[in-house]
């Protein structure tokens, strides 16, 4: 089918984690626009992932939609985005929409499994932050919206490491946003309460087996 033809005004967005939950909402929600102002690029991790969002525009991708392939902890996937994107003006940056839990007494958290929470939900949005963030400031003018979680304001029961990632990304985000205001560049920071998503299913949990838990 032919690309539907898009109005001469239209705001360019990459929305990471776009494969469920809050991602997936907003590329949805975007690209349906029926005044058609939104020229949406959904990326995730896994491109086999995207039947669900497919499925709102009858399993093909509308004009108004391109999936993309990022690994927000892979600095060659962030490199292939941005070369996809060169000579586009991104308009809205939306990150960390990719996140990742992890549950239980300190304790039982291993080294690993601490360090891929601050790689994904940390310094995922720093890589592709710092990935995007050049031509917004050459240009002097975008917005980004980071997705962060109310467990950047408060600590939660058995979330430490969790919400350690995320008062990390408030302090990240509130430097961030003094620095950028010269360059015409907002930063929103949603703090998120609980969202119907398949966070929880994917939640990482200590092994209740473990000697630790005994």
């Amino acid at each position: 089918p032919q690309p539907a033809v898009l109005p001469m005004e239209v705001t360019t967005v990459l929305i990471t984690g776009c494969s469920s939950g809050i991602g997936l909402g907003l590329a949805t929600r975007l690209a349906a626009d029926s005044a058609r102002r939104f020229k949406v690029f959904a990326t995730m991790r896994d491109l086999a992932k995207a039947q669900q969002l497919l499925q709102h525009f009858g399993g093909c991708c509308p004009g108004t939609l391109e999936l993309l392939q990022l690994d927000v902890t892979n600095p060659s996937s962030l490199a292939a985005a941005v070369q996809r994107l060169q000579g586009q003006q991104l308009d809205v940056l939306a990150v960390c929409n990719a996140g990742v839990g992890l549950m239980g007494p300190l304790e039982t958290c291993s080294d690993q499994a601490m360090k891929n929470i601050f790689d994904v939900n940390l310094f995922g949005a720093i890589r592709t932050i710092r990935a995007f963030l050049p031509p917004m400031k050459h240009r002097r003018a975008g917005r980004i919206i980071i997705s962060s979680s109310i467990g950047g304001l408060q600590g939660l029961p058995f979330n430490a490491v969790y919400c350690a990632s995320k008062f990390a990304l408030e302090g990240l985000c509130e430097s961030l946003a003094i620095v950028l205001h010269p360059f015409n560049i907002h930063l929103t920071l949603v703090e998120c309460g609980p969202v119907k998503s398949s966070f929880m299913a994917n939640l990482q949990r200590p092994d209740p087996e473990g000697s630790e838990l005994r």
